[in-house]
């Protein structure tokens, strides 16, 4: 059974995500720490938990959700998990933190690729990769069927979506990726955005105002 941890980080106010089991793996999912208090909340409670970092995966690479990878990656001897469409959008993080007056020393060691219908799996639990572009070009959402919870990145917000008028962003598509991708899934699916509430699919398909149901 995968138990989702959240955490609040950096001033875009990103959630960043520790799912871990009974068998004290853990996946950390972008990591937003920005200042070293927030790095030392992050660790403290993988040290006190008795967990054991396996893996480290970006939903996007914008800023905000990268600012923690070389830490994390340092920390756990860990190599960054993307989807392919990232690439360039990581590459640009370091520029954007500049623009933001939020500067940072980003993640240069080997990248993973993980692609659409990928499964990740921490011992007996297993995330599917599913691929929600229209946020950034890679987007992706990691979605756990047997305990029936998505983690969403930002491409679905409790009532809202995320921009698309970053580089690489579309509208049509995002659109398109929640409604036929997300809003696929039961209606009791938890939603674990990267910004803001908890939601869940449901709640979604009759209360947001940009996406509809097919």
């Amino acid at each position: 059974m995968l138990h989702v941890k959240a955490f609040t980080f950096n001033p875009v106010q990103e959630n960043t995500y520790v799912l871990y089991n009974e068998e004290n793996s853990c996946y950390i999912i972008d990591p937003g720490c920005y200042f070293p208090e927030e790095r030392d909340e992050l660790r403290d409670f993988i040290e006190k938990r008795g967990l054991k970092p396996i893996g480290l995966l970006n939903t996007h690479c914008h800023l905000d959700h990268v600012f923690g990878n070389k830490f994390v990656a340092e920390t756990w001897n860990l190599e960054l998990q993307i989807h392919e469409n990232e690439r360039q959008v990581l590459e640009f993080a370091p520029v954007s933190g500049e623009m933001w007056q939020l500067p940072f020393e980003n993640y240069s060691g080997k990248l993973v690729i993980v692609r659409e219908g990928d499964i990740i799996r921490l011992g007996q639990d297993a995330l599917k990769v599913l691929f929600t572009p229209g946020h950034s070009p890679g987007s992706i959402s990691l979605y756990d069927e047997k305990e029936g919870f998505l983690i969403s990145g930002d491409v679905l917000f409790r009532e809202s979506i995320g921009r698309t008028d970053l580089p690489g962003g579309n509208f049509a598509t995002l659109k398109e990726s929640v409604e036929t991708e997300l809003f696929a899934l039961p209606e009791s699916t938890k939603v674990y955005s990267g910004h803001g509430p908890v939601t869940t699919i449901g709640w979604e398909k009759q209360h947001n105002p940009f996406v509809k149901v097919s």
